[in-house]
């Protein structure tokens, strides 16, 4: 297992900030019991900031008529709604709702095209309510598959998430599995399917990212 990128941005800064707080802490309240407590929590803390930043080893076995999730998490909706930012008709939403304690790097569903990115600026209601999907700051991404198949992929940032990172552009190629984007700390991802896909996964099942197959084409 090794450290995502991102991480490199945050923990250093996380543990300075612990490591200080443990100095005022200890040089004021050694004589007592509590100094105890709170040291052992921030070491908690900072094990916790480092494991949120994981990024363990995967394999995807690519293939053209399966959708596989694009995060860690549960599956929170499936329902047929009218998507209106771009594809504007009906489309199978499939919801997957990341706590703090999953894996938060990306990936693509699908193999093939980047037809559209755009990240929108928004509230950070909880994740997990319905709304968050056209309220919250999100990032939608669109791939294309080699069958000319259209899926799209919304990072959504919740109430803790307050930084969405996305690393591809319309244009750009990429491959089932293959990172594309970061969130920071509990969010969600929607992913919007043609009506034709039968899902394969139930509500409130867990999901990998980039392993497990939440429909086919």
């Amino acid at each position: 297992m090794k450290i995502h990128k991102e991480g490199f941005k945050v923990i250093p800064v996380a543990l300075l900030i612990l490591a200080a707080l443990d100095l005022l802490i200890w040089f004021f309240l050694k004589e007592f019991l509590i100094s105890y407590l709170l040291i052992g929590a921030s070491v908690v803390l900072a094990g916790l900031v480092v494991y949120f930043f994981r990024v363990p080893k995967r394999t995807t076995e690519k293939n053209n008529m399966h959708v596989i999730a694009p995060a860690d998490g549960k599956i929170v909706e499936i329902k047929e709604v009218f998507e209106k930012e771009y594809f504007k008709d009906n489309r199978i939403q499939v919801s997957i709702f990341m706590s703090p304690l999953n894996v938060h790097q990306n990936k693509a569903p699908v193999s093939g095209d980047i037809l559209y990115v755009k990240h929108h600026r928004g509230a950070f209601y909880p994740a997990f309510v319905e709304k968050s999907s056209e309220l919250n700051e999100r990032c939608s991404t669109v791939f294309k598959n080699e069958n000319g198949t259209e899926i799209l992929s919304r990072q959504i940032a919740g109430t803790v998430a307050r930084r969405i990172c996305f690393y591809v552009n319309p244009g750009d190629k990429i491959e089932q599995g293959d990172e594309y984007g970061f969130i920071r700390f509990g969010s969600r991802v929607d992913v919007f399917l043609p009506l034709t896909a039968k899902v394969t996964v139930k509500m409130d099942v867990k999901t990998v990212g980039g392993e497990t197959v939440i429909a086919t084409l």
